[in-house]
């Protein structure tokens, strides 16, 4: 799964990177180690404002009429069962990109996972990278509004399923889709299936190391 990220460039950082603007400085988010359970606003690009970097969305869909405790359950989307999945059949072609520097994940060395080894994952090729997400934007019945995404998970390479073992019993391993340079568009393209960017059919560019 994918609970916890990086994203410690500045915006100015990622503004040259992508060579794209920022909509909202003063919400800009930065950190070295993210937990997805604090609901962030990690920066994404929407397939509606691709030449925007986008700062106004935070990380855990929610889907129309649930409530904000929903989000809990919605970090993240199995790709597989996107169009199934009543949760998200709705947000499938709202694309979002989700702007980071790592993600994290641990490896349980014993069965029960009383000793852990934390590792960063990377990509290959930039510091900075995107994330496959869907996302969702609506008002409730008093007028709040909610902007909200979810980062898509895939069945793991051989990298990630040593990385991620908690599961690997159950056959239940995971990892988000990581967008290899120049596929960002093609992903925020809802003319393209989802199923595109699972892995075997995709494959990431990433490297896992450990670290303390």
């Amino acid at each position: 799964m994918c609970y916890y990220t990086q994203q410690s460039k500045l915006a100015i950082e990622v503004t040259d990177f992508y060579n794209k603007n920022i909509d909202y400085h003063e919400n800009f988010f930065h950190s070295d180690f993210i937990n997805g359970f604090s609901y962030p606003n990690i920066p994404i690009n929407l397939d509606t404002k691709p030449d925007i970097i986008t700062t106004t969305f935070t990380w855990g869909l929610i889907p129309l009429g649930r409530g904000a405790d929903f989000r809990k359950n919605t970090l993240n989307a199995r790709v597989e069962t996107l169009e199934q999945k009543s949760a998200f059949a709705a947000s499938v072609d709202n694309r979002c990109a989700v702007i980071v520097t790592a993600y994290y994940d641990w490896h349980w060395n014993d069965p029960a996972g009383r000793s852990k080894s934390k590792y960063q994952i990377n990509s290959q090729h930039h510091e900075i990278f995107c994330l496959a997400g869907i996302y969702n934007s609506w008002k409730d019945a008093s007028g709040i509004s909610y902007n909200t995404y979810s980062i898509v998970t895939t069945i793991p390479n051989n990298s990630m399923k040593f990385i991620h073992n908690r599961k690997t019993a159950e056959g239940d391993e995971r990892m988000p889709i990581m967008l290899n340079p120049g596929d960002e568009s093609a992903w925020l393209d809802h003319h393209n299936h989802p199923l595109d960017f699972a892995y075997p059919n995709y494959k990431p560019h990433l490297i896992g190391f450990e670290v303390k």
